[in-house]
């Protein structure tokens, strides 16, 4: 447990480092206070997620910093999801910097409101499902999850990704970085896709659920 404990504290403080680079170098200032929000907002879920899970699921927790991808095409979609989520980040602090955006208070604390969302949801799959690793496996006692949020959307993991990536470019004060989403979300579905693929060929029952919850990311649309 306190190994746990030491690579959970070095993973959550490494992220506040690195997110504070990609915020205030690309804005040159501190002066942002749309970003300092953002980082409460993102960060403090964050922690508290962790927590939980050190407490109550350290085995989903072990997997997800230990999970590495085998497959190449799931290296380069993870390496895609990397370099466009930092893209949301960054594009929205050079809008800043150079004030090419007027974005109503409103519509930041919408945005910040969209990033909690987003970041429950993804609690609420963590609570639900034991099995999400970062990778795409199957476990040996793996089964398939058709209660809580997979009640709704095949992937809802991605759901809350995709909501709480679409929160951020209005948090960090910038109309033009929501362009900065069509190509994270593109990259999501492409994951989902495979994802499906492997689950169907691999998981067994996993067919009959997809039968029985026809919605793969957003519930009544697709």
């Amino acid at each position: 447990m306190k190994h746990l404990l030491r690579k959970v504290i070095v993973g959550l403080l490494s992220l506040a480092i690195v997110l504070g680079a990609l915020l205030f170098l690309p804005a040159w200032t501190f002066h942002y206070w749309q970003a300092w929000i953002f980082l409460f907002v993102f960060l403090a879920p964050e922690v508290a997620v962790v927590l939980y899970l050190v407490k109550n699921d350290p085995q989903l927790l072990e997997r997800r910093i230990a999970g590495r991808e085998k497959q190449k095409v799931q290296k380069i979609i993870l390496l895609l999801i990397r370099v466009t989520f930092v893209a949301v980040i960054v594009f929205p602090a050079v809008d800043h910097r150079f004030a090419w955006s007027t974005v109503p208070l409103l519509a930041t604390i919408f945005g910040d409101f969209l990033v909690v969302l987003g970041l429950l949801i993804i609690f609420l799959v963590f609570r639900e499902n034991t099995f999400t690793s970062s990778a795409i496996e199957i476990l040996p006692e793996q089964r398939v999850i058709s209660s809580g949020p997979y009640a709704w959307v095949r992937h809802p993991m991605y759901s809350g990704a995709l909501v709480m990536v679409s929160g951020v470019p209005l948090a960090l004060g910038s109309w033009w970085g929501l362009l900065t989403v069509i190509p994270m979300a593109l990259v999501i579905v492409w994951r989902l896709l495979e994802e499906e693929g492997f689950l169907a060929e691999n998981l067994p029952g996993y067919s009959e659920y997809r039968n029985q919850v026809r919605f793969r990311l957003i519930p009544l649309i697709w």
